[in-house]
């Protein structure tokens, strides 16, 4: 017999629209001294589209239902897959219990019932029901006895799920299906799996306050079937169970409306569990804790508590200081036998503006066959819990919203002024709740003889980051609550561009957070949510050549280094032997002798990230196989014409295998050759002075081997003896390579080493040797002719001055005799011809000079005989000047055009000169071939006075 209180709690969860609509559901088991007689799923949403909600237990489907707005479904649940009734079934590993999913998000509630006298709702809380730690609630009870229970099932959503589970060492408890012989209990389950703890029921509340801890998240199902906290046992038990959530979802602040008992202050109140020591209790706004507890402690808060307001309306306001769980204990028509519990979630800004859709109310499956029915005289209460001033509305079987009356609301919360409760009664059918700031609403009913009750939403205190799915990356995607207005992203702090919903894929391991915002609430920030990679599992594959490979472990995509401690061999080789080094990481792998053939090895190794270590596990696979046979060459090539100190190659041409099925490529360096950087990419045509290029030597298998290509340049061989010629221009001449040439091509076209008969001009030969041919130029010169420079004529004597040409030099005035002196003595007045010729012996240059008649007395007294100095006859030369000298050196007199060259032996034409001897100079270039000449004497003056 038991009450009903369906208070609907609409709060965020961190991983939904709101805490129990969701697109997942887990449900554990329970275990049940008396059984239950029908056991249903209750399922609605607020979706206009239809769509599938798969219910599946132990991993396998149990069936389907379709679900719409204003189209809830019930799905009847197998007593099998969900409940526990005899010892052997607790304490130890089962296959019971529930995991329903959908595409879309929905409302989930398992109705129980023992024909009409016991009844209970388990509301599912969706992902914000599943954690990694809880604490155990049930009931005490006035009597101690095992003909009812205690019921605490944990449910897995993950394989490899160590759970652990700690109860005080201090109150006895009788387990059904074990003794343990501690205070302590570990186990591992897989998806799917469950474990009960299970015993019998005494005023201490067995097992109350038993902590649990996993490893992965896991489910809670709590209470006790049945039992009875009244004071008094006589008239009987109810089922009292409900889905408890983590310790991440709870909070310090929450809000009761009492149930449908009036008096029975016994039954009426709650039970707190605290999480932490030193955690203070306080009702109504008192500032006087009502008690303290430590971890794992519980207090019942009597119903005395609740305050009438309006005289019509009971309620409560507890808060604490630090995060509790707290259950709502509950009756109906003050009977002790008409009793439950449901757990309170916390209230705080983040809760929905709406609450859409609650299906069914006042069904339960107590019809033939486990049919939706509603029993008869039940009385249902709608409970609203909303921030002070909102506007308040609800609808029923999707009719016009309806707005409650002043008689029902709303009722201040004393202790809290920002929050205010309605009741409304009574009401079935599908509810909907809408109000224009933060709302939350619940429901309870029953009927004389069972009562029942459960929450639906609000259960999670803060916004919170939940796995939509997957573990790790890849295939992780995380999500919130999707009622918010705003959201924003981060990894390690910083603002994820773009990463503006409700839900993100990471890309990256770090700790991530979402900074969310919902109406005039205070931006919140999630705590974070730590995402690690998955374990990378890759295949490689390896070619061993040698006889033995170093393996050296390298992330794929990481860009962690790899630590060398974390280097482990999973599967080790069959058909060779593999050896971690401790220092370095490196594998050293050698096959077994005279293997040939595939072989694989699988390790695994870690980055050096200090708290997201990115690990890896290779799968290789090594192909043992012989490398090709190589041999070193050499090729020669002859010089090139633009740079003599390189040569053209063909490195193809190099023989450095005999082998078939090979591939050859080349590289500048053994460096390159191993590394394949570098490639020759025309190895046919390659430039390069001596030196040595690398050849990768490869098989089909993939083994190489790398040859060396010795690179010779045959540089020009030129003729010693074949040097330039000087010849007179009019002159022939021979030309001779030289012996020791393998062939011979002139510019003449002469093919002989020899070649005659060659006039002044360039020439060249093709030098052929071996292979290779030189070309060398030769030129044969027109000798430098000597050139007469300058003639001085002193009397009847020359001097012949010669510069360039090759000395020695000739010289004669007839072109018949020759002398080696330059000087010609006691020549006659008049025209002289002066050839000169050089060792060469070429055609003599000749100079025709005039020696000129010589005056050495004038007598300048005008009688017409030798008055003046007269070389006007050679005023025809080019550049003839006339100079008079005192014996001093000075010049007295210049002779030129318009002196006539003439003399009369004054000074400036005005003054005689002294009688005495004088100095002439007379000089000027001859007109054929412009030689300067020079003519010297003396002349005496004399004057009759």
């Amino acid at each position: 017999m038991k009450q009903f209180l369906l208070i609907l709690l609409l709060m965020i969860t961190g991983i939904n629209v709101s805490a129990q609509r969701d697109t997942e559901h887990w449900i554990a088991p329970f275990y049940a001294t008396t059984p239950v007689t029908a056991q249903s799923l209750y399922l609605s949403t607020d979706s206009i589209t239809p769509f599938v909600v798969t219910i599946n237990s132990n991993n396998i489907a149990l069936g389907t239902v379709t679900i719409s707005k204003g189209s809830p479904q019930i799905f009847v649940v197998p007593a099998n897959n969900i409940a526990a009734t005899n010892a052997g079934e607790a304490f130890t590993v089962i296959n019971k219990g529930l995991y329903i999913k959908a595409e879309k998000p929905f409302y989930c509630t398992l109705r129980l019932v023992n024909s009409i006298q016991h009844a209970e709702v388990v509301t599912s809380k969706g992902k914000a029901g599943i954690g990694k730690e809880f604490f155990v609630a049930n009931t005490p009870s006035v009597t101690t006895r095992t003909t009812d229970n205690f019921t605490a099932a944990v449910l897995a959503t993950e394989d490899n799920t160590t759970v652990t589970a700690t109860w005080s060492a201090i109150t006895p408890i009788t387990f059904f299906g074990a003794t343990p012989s501690t205070n302590t209990h570990t186990f591992t389950l897989n998806k799917g799996q469950s474990f009960i703890f299970a015993g019998g029921i005494g005023p201490a509340a067995p097992f109350m306050g038993a902590k649990i801890v996993a490893t992965k998240p896991i489910t809670l199902t709590n209470g006790n079937v049945t039992g009875n906290f009244g004071n008094t046992t006589s008239s009987g038990t109810d089922i009292i169970l409900d889905q408890s959530v983590p310790l991440d979802r709870l909070g310090n602040e929450f809000a009761m409306v009492r149930t449908r008992s009036t008096t029975a202050n016994e039954l009426e109140g709650g039970i707190v569990i605290a999480t932490e020591n030193n955690t203070a209790i306080y009702l109504n706004g008192s500032t006087t804790p009502a008690a303290t507890l430590n971890a794992g402690q519980w207090y019942r808060i009597s119903g005395s508590s609740y305050i009438v307001q309006g005289g019509v309306h009971p309620n409560m306001y507890i808060n604490t200081s630090k995060n509790v769980y707290l259950y709502q204990l509950v009756s109906v028509n003050n009977d002790t036998a008409t009793c439950g519990f449901n757990y309170i979630p916390p209230l705080n800004c983040f809760l929905p503006r709406k609450i859409d859709e609650i299906g069914k109310v006042g069904e339960m499956p107590t019809g033939t066959g486990g049919a939706s029915v509603i029993p008869s005289g039940t009385i249902v209460k709608l409970n609203i819990l909303t921030e002070a001033g909102a506007t308040v509305t609800y609808t029923v079987n999707g009719g016009a919203p309806i707005t409650p009356t002043a008689a029902q609301g709303p009722f201040p919360l004393t202790g809290n002024t920002n929050w205010v409760t309605y009741a409304i009664q009574p009401i079935t059918g599908n509810i909907a709740i809408q109000s224009n700031k933060a709302v939350t609403a619940g429901i309870n009913g029953g009927h004389s003889t069972s009562g029942y009750g459960g929450y639906f939403a609000g259960f999670s205190s803060i916004p919170l980051i939940a796995k939509q799915t997957g573990d790790c990356i890849p295939g992780l995607i995380l999500e919130v609550d999707d009622s918010y207005d705003t959201y924003q992203w981060y990894r390690n702090g910083t603002a994820i561009t773009g990463a503006n919903s409700y839900s993100y894929t990471p890309t990256q391991s770090g700790n991530y957070t979402v900074r969310i915002t919902v109406g005039s609430c205070p931006p919140a920030i999630t705590p974070e949510y730590k995402v690690f990679t998955c374990l990378q599992t890759t295949t490689a594959a390896k070619t061993v050549c040698e006889g033995y490979l170093d393996i050296v472990p390298a992330f794929t995509s990481s860009t962690q280094t790899f630590v060398p401690s974390t280097v482990q061999i999973i599967t080790p080789p069959t058909n060779g032997t593999a050896i971690i080094n401790p220092t370095t990481g490196v594998i050293g792998y050698v096959p077994n002798f005279g293997f040939a053939g595939t072989d694989t090895i699988t390790y695994k190794f870690c980055g050096n990230d200090p708290e997201f270590v990115d690990c890896e596990q290779i799968t290789l696979t090594l192909t043992i196989a012989e490398s090709p046979t190589v041999n070193n060459a050499t090729l020669r090539s002859c010089y090139l014409e633009t740079n003599i100190a390189t040569g053209l190659f063909n490195l193809t041409n190099a023989s450095v295998t005999t082998q078939s099925g090979i591939t050859k490529k080349y590289y500048p360096s053994l460096t390159d050759a191993n590394n394949q950087t570098n490639e020759i990419l025309n190895p046919a045509n390659y430039v390069a002075p001596n030196g040595v290029v690398y050849v990768r030597v490869s098989n089909a298998n993939g083994c190489y081997r790398v040859a060396v290509i010795t690179l010779v340049v045959i540089p020009p061989v030129k003729s010693t003896v074949l040097v330039d010629k000087e010849i007179c221009i009019e002159s022939r001449t021979t030309l001779d390579a030289g012996v020791g040439f393998d062939g011979y091509s002139w510019s003449t076209g002469a093919t002989t080493q020899i070649i005659t008969d060659v006039s002044v001009g360039t020439y060249w030969v093709d030098l052929k040797t071996g292979d290779c041919t030189t070309r060398q130029t030769v030129k044969v010169y027109a000798t430098q002719q000597p050139v007469v420079s300058n003639i001085e004529i002193t009397n009847n004597d020359i001097t012949v001055f010669v510069v360039g040409g090759t000395a020695p030099y000739k010289y004669s005035i007839d072109n018949t005799k020759w002398q080696d002196s330059n000087v010609f003595t006691d020549l006659t007045r008049g025209d002289t011809t002066v050839y000169v010729k050089d060792s060469f012996d070429c055609t003599p240059i000749e100079v025709t000079i005039t020696v000129p008649n010589i005056v050495n007395v004038i007598t300048p007294n005008g009688d017409g005989v030798n008055d003046i100095l007269d070389y006007s006859a050679l005023a025809g030369k080019p550049n003839l000047v006339l100079g008079i000298f005192d014996r001093y050196g000075v010049k007295i007199f210049e002779g030129n055009k318009d002196t006539g060259f003439k003399w009369d032996g004054t000074i400036n034409k005005t003054k005689k000169v002294s009688t005495g001897n004088y100095w002439f100079s007379i000089s000027w270039n001859e007109s054929k071939n412009k030689t300067p000449i020079k003519f010297s004497g003396w002349i005496l003056v004399k004057n009759r006075e």
